[in-house]
Formats: structure tokens, C-alpha cells, sequence
């Protein structure tokens, strides 16, 4: 068992937001293993479809690789803050 000392020093308020930042960061990793494991194409964990050697499936490769997230921002232009942008951007504002 961790003595006070050592809960005193590491569980301050100013590192509660370290530890916030790791674990969104886990979180996202965790959240991308089991997406590669569950619905990549490429990844075969049960020994039947690791026989089946290379697999020529478009679509399933095509519907892998366009999900949700990346159909969602397609026609969105590249900008994080586009009012601002364009506030300080264009000179007819």
C-alpha cells in the first residue's frame, strides 16, 4: 500500500489534468486497437481466416477505410475556427 507521503506528492490538483491528458491519449489508443482488431480487412485473429491467405475484398477494404468520421468532414474546409478566420482574414468583414 502507497504510504500519505507518496499520495501527498503525486495527487496533487495540478496534476489532475496530466493525468487527464493520458488518459484521453490511452483512450484513443485502446479505441483505435479495437477498431484495427474488429473491422480491419488486414487483421485476421481466428486461425480459419488466417488460411485463407491474401483476400482481394474491395469493398470491405473500401468500407473499412470510409467511416463514418471521414464521410462526416469530406466537404468541411480544413479549418479549426473558420469565423475567426475569416474575421481577421477578409478585409470586408
Amino acid at each position: 500500500m502507497a504510504s500519505s507521503a507518496t499520495i501527498r506528492r503525486w495527487l496533487r490538483p495540478e496534476v489532475y489534468p496530466l493525468f487527464a491528458a493520458v488518459g484521453v491519449a490511452v483512450g484513443i489508443c485502446g479505441m483505435q486497437l479495437i477498431r484495427n482488431i474488429t473491422t480491419n480487412p488486414e487483421v485476421r485473429v481466428l486461425k480459419e481466416n488466417r488460411t485463407a491467405g491474401v483476400l482481394d475484398n474491395q469493398a470491405e477494404g473500401e468500407k473499412y477505410s470510409q467511416h463514418a468520421l471521414r464521410k462526416f468532414v469530406r466537404n468541411k474546409s480544413p479549418e479549426i475556427m473558420p469565423s475567426i478566420n475569416s474575421f481577421f482574414a477578409d478585409p470586408n468583414y
